[in-house]
């Protein structure tokens, strides 16, 4: 709901442009003069202020002077009984937006159009500022690529979530794409319409942090010069993205479970609780569970933002994506540089698909920019690859460490046990019969393992993308 102030020493103008606004669905706050008028807007962010000229202590431009200053975004429309072309020329220099004459012909229908035009004109304005936003936040990738089956899994959790309204936990190493993810999010659901708004809550100390989520009222801080909307108030109705969330100090953790709670926020230096309808998005690369345990994560704020958990697998976890991955960034950065898409050698390849990419999708991207930039013939040879993916061996069976704490030998040999049967049907396509050769084990052994690690679907999915490969379809 837009919110108007009115500004006026006549009571009965004020009593009557309030009467007329509310019942166009504005909420609508009066000021009888400009002291008074100054001391709600400090307060307050109004969509529009209508403000007569010829007030006792402060006039109407005077007062169109002190909004600019402090709430730069604010409409203002002058109302006066004694209009003068000097007075009217000044305020239109000053930004006032329109400029209608009070007699005794006072026309409100003519005033209710002229309010209508300027709240839509302010919502065009920051429309256009969220727009530009976007597309600067557009840069990387604009979709997500994989076909393995820890890739498909999480396509099918996104299909699901998004029709939701429950909060989204993303968890998942560094570079792995969680920030594609939270899109696709937000674009499946019904807020696609709206706002995506993203922050990196590990790039802000608190302070900042809180002015920038919140907003903040002019004069609250030093560098306040006016008021300003808050990334929640910027995402209303769509979906804000909080970035590395396991970064936050325990005071904002505070703050941001007391918004998902009340759904209202506070602007820095303001005491207005403000309603908020976005629905709000979470990631990290940092265990959670393991820092509630710490005590330097809450847990009630934990269970609030995991109330939908997707895991990104890391990228030596899918390495049948490699390829399909090489490919894209390829396309991409040949395009951008204006040559020809180049070829991988099938050695080259080998390379990029046994190293082990701790920076994940991220770094894989910067390698093949690397590439391309380097190589001055047609096909990407390994000597364009960087000497750490060249001299990389994989980590033998045998190459164990034994950390001072010890270890928990019965989860570790699991988790060894279940990767390498999925490293055997990804080689084999899903084949169960060939991975368990590979594996040196019966196929009845296989698929009781299969079942113990409750990994029978992604042998499905495996052996289904197989087919679909062989049958020219993705």
């Amino acid at each position: 709901m837009e919110k108007i102030l009115v500004v006026d020493d006549e009571r009965s103008m004020r009593e009557l442009l309030e009467l007329v606004l509310k019942r166009e669905g504005y909420s609508v706050h009066t000021a009888e003069n400009g002291s008074r008028a100054l001391d709600l807007i400090k307060q307050n962010l109004f969509d529009l202020i209508i403000s007569d000229v010829k007030m006792p202590d402060i006039n109407g431009i005077e007062l169109l002077e002190r909004v600019r200053e402090i709430s730069p975004d604010t409409m203002v429309i002058m109302i006066t009984a004694f209009a003068t072309v000097d007075t009217a020329r000044r305020a239109f220099k000053l930004g006032a937006e329109d400029f209608v004459i009070k007699d005794s012909g006072f026309d409100v229908e003519e005033l209710k159009v002229t309010v209508g035009k300027a709240i839509e004109k302010k919502k065009l304005r920051q429309e256009n500022v969220l727009l530009k936003r976007e597309l600067r936040q557009r840069n990387s990738l604009d979709n997500i690529i994989g076909r393995s089956p820890q890739m498909q899994a999480v396509y099918q959790m996104i299909e699901t979530v998004a029709a939701t309204t429950s909060t989204v936990l993303i968890t998942g190493e560094s570079g792995t794409g969680k920030e594609l993810v939270a899109r696709a999010v937000h674009n499946m659901s019904n807020r696609a319409a709206a706002p995506f708004v993203s922050i990196n809550c590990g790039a802000f100390t608190e302070t900042l942090l809180e002015s920038e989520l919140f907003g903040y009222m002019k004069g609250s801080f030093t560098g306040a010069v006016s008021n300003r909307k808050g990334l929640f108030e910027s995402a209303e109705g769509g979906t804000i993205f909080l970035d590395e969330i396991g970064e936050t100090t325990p005071a904002m953790q505070v703050k941001l479970l007391r918004v998902l709670q009340e759904r209202c926020i506070r602007r820095v230096g303001g005491v207005e609780e403000i309603p908020t309808d976005c629905r709000v998005v979470a990631a990290t690369n940092r265990d959670l569970g393991q820092m509630v345990e710490d005590g330097s994560f809450r847990n009630d704020l934990y269970y609030r933002i995991s109330v939908i958990p997707i895991e990104m697998p890391p990228l030596r976890g899918r390495r049948t994506d490699i390829p399909d991955l090489v490919r894209h960034f390829l396309d991409k950065y040949s395009s951008s540089a204006g040559r020809k898409v180049l070829e991988v050698l099938d050695d080259t390849m080998r390379y990029l698909e046994s190293y082990d990419w701790p920076g994940n999708v991220r770094e894989l991207e910067n390698t093949i920019e690397r590439a391309v930039a380097l190589e001055q013939t047609s096909v990407i040879r390994p000597e364009c690859l960087p000497e750490r993916i060249l001299k990389f061996k994989p980590r033998a069976i045998t190459d164990l460490d034994l950390p001072e704490e010890g270890i928990d030998l019965e989860a570790y040999l699991a988790q060894m046990e279940k990767d390498y049967i999925i490293r055997a049907l990804q080689r084999t396509g899903g084949n169960q019969t060939r991975a368990a050769e590979i594996l040196n084990m019966s196929v009845r052994s296989l698929r009781h393992l299969l079942d113990k690690h409750k990994i029978r679907q992604t042998a499905s999915l495996l052996r289904e993308s197989t087919v679909a490969g062989e049958t020219g379809h993705k």
